[in-house]
């Protein structure tokens, strides 16, 4: 069996990129899959797969010509709120898998915000004739209940991921407190220096080594690089494209201030206590559903020393994630590829 998968691949994005690779990870041996990506030459090379350019229309009709089963692969493709092109243009690829009489299967996916009543149609339209769909939130799921559409909900599928140990970080001072903000229009100049005499507060008072690591260099790499040149020697910009290693590099980290959610997934996964900065009613739901402590982006403190000493008393006193509940949740996880396996095992 042939599976086309489509998401926001082949674009620099971390998060993006482990989802693809957990999916690789849990697809049926018995399937080839067929990977749409922005840069499918990167994605050919680095995950051993064929692959299609997204965006070149009759290349991917060619590829769902080649096809028995179409997965979009996780995360947010189907809301509105960043893009309004992004559920056209996901829900209408399924629409023409369903339509050409592809198994279509929707995948650890996190539906919405969809303010727009086109939007809703076209994704309650696109659930309703898949054949399984899996969900990663309450909300995303409560959403299909309204639209009596069977799905199972399971947290999200990188928490399955594997990970591997990143050699060159092994000889790097501890403790170690790692980084990840983004570009967005509500992180403001006052707002990043803020932050960032908050962060130089945090370390005088720590001692910890900084690791700053962009998702996606395009919108990270450059906050990355203005942070580092106001800190002391201890810290270090972090740029890993694979998956595996991504994740790993929050082994034998103590704490994350992070606004990517996978970063947040990743790092409490690998036992790191997290602080969210949340840009996106993702992040809040899964501060809420693990009590992780947080900001809104766009009601950060303006006091900077109440920052610090904020950052100051969550990395003296609070707690990681049991071992007992990351175990779960990685467990839960891989409900995700129970129903690929009932999917295409066929």
């Amino acid at each position: 069996m042939r599976v086309l998968l489509s998401g926001y691949y082949g674009q620099g994005n971390g998060g993006d990129e482990a989802l693809l690779a957990t999916l690789l990870q849990m697809l049926p041996s018995s399937v080839t899959p067929v990977v749409l990506s922005g840069n499918p030459q990167l994605t050919s090379l680095r995950y051993g797969v064929e692959s299609y350019n997204r965006k070149d229309f009759l290349q991917v009709i060619k590829a769902l010509r080649s096809c028995d089963a179409f997965v979009w692969g996780g995360g947010s493709l189907i809301q509105d709120v960043t893009s309004f092109i992004s559920p056209f243009y996901y829900g209408g690829l399924m629409a023409i898998a369903q339509v050409m009489g592809l198994k279509t299967i929707a995948w650890g996916q996190g539906i919405g915000p969809l303010l727009r009543p086109q939007t809703r149609w076209l994704a309650k339209m696109n659930f309703a004739g898949c054949v399984n769909v899996s969900v990663r939130d309450r909300q995303s799921s409560a959403l299909l209940s309204s639209w009596n559409i069977p799905h199972i909900l399971a947290p999200d599928p990188v928490w399955a991921l594997t990970s591997k140990p990143v050699t060159e970080l092994a000889n790097l001072p501890t403790p170690r407190i790692a980084v990840t903000l983004r570009n967005h229009r509500h992180l403001t100049n006052t707002r990043l220096a803020h932050l960032t005499q908050s962060l130089i507060n945090l370390q005088t008072a720590t001692q910890a080594f900084i690791l700053l690591i962009p998702f996606q260099k395009s919108e990270d790499l450059g906050i990355a690089e203005n942070i580092k040149s106001q800190l002391t020697n201890n810290s270090q910009i972090l740029c890993l494209e694979d998956p595996e290693l991504l994740k790993g590099a929050f082994q034998n980290v103590d704490m994350v201030i992070g606004m990517r959610l996978h970063s947040l997934i990743m790092a409490a996964s690998e036992g790191c206590r997290c602080f969210a900065i949340s840009y996106d009613p993702k992040i809040n739901r899964l501060m809420e559903d693990l009590q992780i402590p947080g900001w809104d982006l766009e009601n950060i403190p303006d006091d900077v020393d109440f920052i610090s000493k904020t950052w100051i008393e969550f990395y003296q006193n609070s707690d990681k994630l049991s071992s007992d509940k990351v175990q779960s949740l990685k467990t839960e996880a891989l409900l995700h590829q129970q129903l690929l396996e009932t999917s295409l095992n066929l």
